[in-house]
C-alpha cells in the first residue's frame, strides 16, 4: 500500500525520501535528498547546476535542495503532456472519475505524513497542516461529480430536422504556479480539476516547500493517472516565464503575491492563454458593539493569527465600531496567550514564518506602523522560542489606531500581525473596506440581521462572512476574490473553475428524412423554418 511506502521513505530530518527525491552528500552525519522533477510519469533528478536550498523555517537546518528545472527539462514536460492529451482527452469520463476516487482515497490514507512533510517545510503546525489537506481534499471530492458537473446543453428541433447541442471539451496542456502558504491545498485547487475534465497539466509548485505537491502526484499516479497527465517542474522566474511563454500551455492558474501575479495576467495573457490569478489581500472583520463579545475575540484572535497570518484570507484588519474599542485590551491579553513554537510541537498555536527575509520584512513593516503614530499593544518581534533559537519566529502583534494612511495598513504584511482600526459608525467601517483596493475577503460581527444585511450589500469584496471570519466557500461555490485581489475572468473551483478548465464545442445536425429519397445535391444556403 503506498501508505507504507511513504511511511519507509521518511529521512531522520521526518521529510519525504521518496522517488521524488534523490540523494545529496550527508552533511555532519545527516542524509539530505534532493527534490527531482516529474517528467512523463517518472521522478527524474535534474541536470541543473542551480539549486535552491529549503530549509526548515522552525529551524534554518537544510532539508532538500529544489532544482531550477533546465529548458530542456521544461520543455519535456510540455512535450510529454501535449502528447499523453491525445489519449487523457478521449479517456472516458467514468474513467477520469474513477481516478479521482481513488485519488481522494489515498489522500485520506497518508493525511499524517502529508501534514507532516508540511510543518517541516512551511512551519505551520500540525493542526493546521491537516486543515490544509483537508480543504484541498474537498476540491479533489467535488472533482469526482464530473459526470454531473460536465453535462452539456443540448435542444432538439431547434428549427425544422435540425438539432444543437453543446458539450464541455478539454483546453488541452493546462499548468498551475503555487505560492508557499498551502503546499497542499492550492496544488489541489488546480490539477485534480485540470485533469478530469480531460486536461493535462504542468504544476510548479513554490520552491520553498513542494514536498506536499511531489507527495500528491505520487498518489495521482498510484490513483491511476496515466504517465504525462501530471508533470512538474521547479523554479524561480526563468520557470514561471517560461509557462507563460510556451505555445502549447493553453492556460495558466496562479496564486501569490501582486507582483508575480500582475506579470503573469500580462504575460501569459499577451500569448493568448487564458489566466487565473488570486493575488495579494487585506481582509478586514468589522466588529459592531452588538456582536456576541466572547466569539467575536476568539474569531479575531485564531483568523489574525493562525498560520502565523501567512493565509491569502487571514483577518489582518479588525475594525472596532463605536463601544467595540472598549474591547482591545481584551483582544490584546487573548492574543498574548497564544504559544509560540516548532509546529510539531505539543500546544502549538503559532509556527513560525516561512524564511528570515519574511521576518525582516513582517518586523519592518511592524515598525513603519510605530513611526507613523500607531500604538504597538503587542510586540511579537524578538521572540525566543526555546530549542528554536534559529527559527523565524515572529509572535502574535496588535498595532492600535492604525489609519488607512499608514505604510502598516496599505501592504499584505503575510504575518501574525493585526492592525486595529476604529470607526465610529458601520457607514464609516464600510467607507473604509471599499477605499481598499483589495476584495479577496471581509467579516461582519454583530447580532442584528439588519446590519448584517447593510453590510454583505455594501461592501465591495468578493467573499463576506457574517460571523465567520475566514469565508472560504466550499468547492460546490467558488472562490470570489475580486477587485485587486484577482485577474481573469472564471475564479477556482466550483462552476467557475470548471468553466476555466473546459471550453464550449456546439454542434448543429441537419438529418432531413427526405435526404434518403433526394436524387441530385441541394447547392443554396439551408433555409432555417
Amino acid at each position: 500500500m503506498l501508505t507504507q511506502k511513504l511511511l519507509t521513505k521518511i529521512t531522520p530530518l521526518h521529510g519525504l525520501r521518496s522517488m521524488s527525491t534523490a540523494k545529496v552528500s550527508p552533511a555532519a552525519g545527516t542524509e539530505l535528498y534532493k527534490t527531482k522533477n516529474l517528467i512523463n510519469g517518472e521522478f527524474i533528478e535534474s541536470s541543473t547546476s542551480e539549486w535552491i536550498d529549503l530549509h526548515n523555517p522552525a529551524t534554518n537546518e537544510l532539508v532538500t535542495r529544489v532544482p531550477k528545472s533546465t529548458p530542456e527539462e521544461m520543455q519535456a514536460a510540455v512535450d510529454a503532456a501535449k502528447s499523453a492529451f491525445k489519449s487523457w482527452s478521449q479517456t472516458s469520463v467514468l474513467s477520469r472519475q474513477g481516478v479521482m476516487f481513488k485519488f481522494q482515497h489515498l489522500i485520506k490514507e497518508n493525511m499524517a505524513e502529508l501534514s507532516k512533510n508540511i510543518t517541516l517545510e512551511q512551519g505551520k503546525t500540525l493542526v493546521d497542516a491537516e486543515g490544509d489537506v483537508i480543504r484541498g481534499l474537498q476540491i479533489v471530492e467535488h472533482a469526482c461529480s464530473v459526470t454531473s458537473l460536465q453535462m452539456g446543453e443540448t435542444m432538439p428541433s431547434v428549427t425544422k430536422d435540425m438539432d444543437t447541442y453543446s458539450i464541455r471539451a478539454p483546453l488541452g496542456v493546462c499548468a498551475g504556479i503555487t505560492p508557499f502558504n498551502f503546499p497542499a491545498m492550492i496544488p489541489l485547487w488546480m490539477f485534480p480539476l485540470a485533469n478530469v475534465c480531460g486536461n493535462t497539466y504542468i504544476l510548479k509548485p513554490s520552491e520553498r516547500d513542494p514536498g506536499a505537491a511531489m507527495m500528491l502526484a505520487e498518489m495521482a499516479m498510484e490513483a491511476g493517472l496515466p504517465k504525462g497527465v501530471l508533470n512538474i517542474i521547479h523554479g524561480t522566474h526563468d520557470s514561471v516565464n517560461f509557462i507563460c511563454d510556451n505555445p502549447d500551455i493553453k492556460a495558466i492558474s496562479f496564486v501569490g503575491s501582486n507582483q508575480a501575479g500582475r506579470h503573469i495576467y500580462e504575460r501569459g495573457s499577451k500569448n493568448g492563454k487564458r489566466v487565473q490569478a488570486n493575488m495579494a489581500a487585506k481582509n478586514h472583520g468589522v466588529v459592531l458593539p452588538d456582536a456576541n463579545k466572547e466569539n467575536t475575540l476568539n474569531q479575531l484572535v485564531g483568523a489574525a493569527f493562525g498560520a502565523a497570518g501567512q493565509r491569502c484570507m487571514a483577518l489582518s484588519v479588525a475594525v472596532m465600531v463605536g463601544e467595540a474599542r472598549n474591547w482591545i485590551p481584551e483582544l490584546v491579553e487573548r492574543a498574548r496567550k497564544l504559544k509560540v513554537t516548532a509546529g510539531d510541537q505539543p500546544g502549538a498555536d503559532l509556527g513560525p514564518v516561512i524564511s528570515p527575509q519574511s521576518k525582516a520584512r513582517i518586523e519592518r513593516l511592524i515598525q513603519s506602523g510605530v513611526d507613523e503614530g500607531a500604538e504597538l499593544s503587542l510586540d511579537g518581534r524578538n521572540i525566543t522560542v526555546p530549542g528554536y533559537e534559529n527559527g523565524n519566529f515572529v509572535g502574535p502583534t496588535i498595532i492600535n489606531k492604525v489609519t488607512p494612511n499608514m505604510e502598516c495598513y496599505r501592504e499584505e504584511i503575510f504575518g501574525p500581525v493585526l492592525n486595529v482600526v476604529e470607526a465610529d459608525t458601520m457607514d464609516e467601517a464600510i467607507q473604509i473596506l471599499n477605499d481598499n483596493p483589495y476584495g479577496n475577503g471581509c467579516a461582519v460581527f454583530t447580532n442584528s440581521g439588519a446590519a448584517a444585511g447593510k453590510f454583505t450589500n455594501e461592501v465591495d469584496v468578493g467573499q463576506i462572512g457574517v460571523n465567520v471570519p475566514i469565508p472560504v466557500p466550499l468547492p460546490m461555490f467558488s472562490f470570489t476574490g475580486s477587485r485587486g485581489s484577482f485577474l481573469g475572468d472564471s475564479n477556482f473551483y466550483g462552476k467557475a473553475g470548471l468553466n476555466f478548465y473546459s471550453q464550449w464545442k456546439t454542434v448543429t445536425t441537419l438529418w432531413k428524412e427526405e435526404d434518403a429519397k433526394t436524387a441530385t445535391a441541394e447547392v443554396a444556403m439551408p433555409r432555417m423554418q
